[in-house]
């Protein structure tokens, strides 16, 4: 499978038989989606302006922004409802994690999760192999609650998002706080927008990796 870094909380999860999803579209930000992308389908973690640009996607794709179980040609996706906030909602609404199982490796984009990590909710989630998490805090998980949940879900590989950028002019932390948090060893700074994976890349022997993926405008 492979998997496309637009930026943001927007990545294009392709399967190998080409069935292709992008998650979280964004709009009314400091950049914007690039053009002519196309989607089978389209998964929208709740209704705010930087995550439900659905209408730049091309393709006429199945949009995806509920909890339930869903199937396309190769894949398997569940939408798991979970909290913006810390207090059930009640500051900023509900959120969908999706949980996505392609060529055999379970990936989870947890969207604009905001609430604790708690065992009720892991036992939803797992298991989970490459894990898509927002670490930028304020609207989402901060450093040390993303931090949490990798340790408790201890996927193979961890792919940051919704953090601040050069290029985006929002008020949430940058990456570095996050990848602080781990040991050097196992970071990679990758300076890539696209990273390939198969079943053999994922082993329970080796610790987590960390990959910061970049947008294609945002590399130095």
């Amino acid at each position: 499978m492979k998997i496309q870094y637009l930026g943001h909380s927007c990545f294009k999860l392709t399967e190998s038989t080409g069935t292709t999803i992008i998650t979280d579209p964004y709009g009314g930000i400091s950049y914007e989606l690039p053009d002519h992308l196309k989607a089978d389908a389209v998964t929208v973690s709740h209704d705010h302006f930087d995550h439900n640009n659905v209408k730049k996607i091309t393709g006429n794709p199945q949009i995806f922004n509920t909890d339930g179980a869903y199937e396309l040609p190769g894949v398997e996706i569940t939408g798991i409802k979970s909290y913006h906030d810390k207090v059930g909602g009640r500051r900023r609404g509900e959120n969908v994690i999706f949980k996505f199982r392609m060529d055999g490796i379970d990936v989870c984009h947890l969207g604009d999760l905001g609430e604790e990590c708690t065992s009720e909710l892991l036992e939803l989630l797992l298991p989970v192999n490459i894990l898509l998490i927002p670490v930028g805090g304020n609207y989402t998980l901060d450093s040390e609650l993303a931090k949490e949940y990798v340790d408790r879900m201890m996927p193979e590989i961890v792919i940051p998002m919704h953090y601040k950028t050069r290029s985006l002019d929002m008020d949430i932390d940058k990456a570095e706080p996050f990848l602080n948090l781990f040991d050097d060893e196992d970071v990679d700074v990758c300076h890539k927008d696209v990273l390939e994976f198969s079943r053999e890349d994922i082993s329970d022997d080796n610790n987590t990796k960390i990959i910061l993926m970049e947008r294609t405008k945002d590399r130095k």
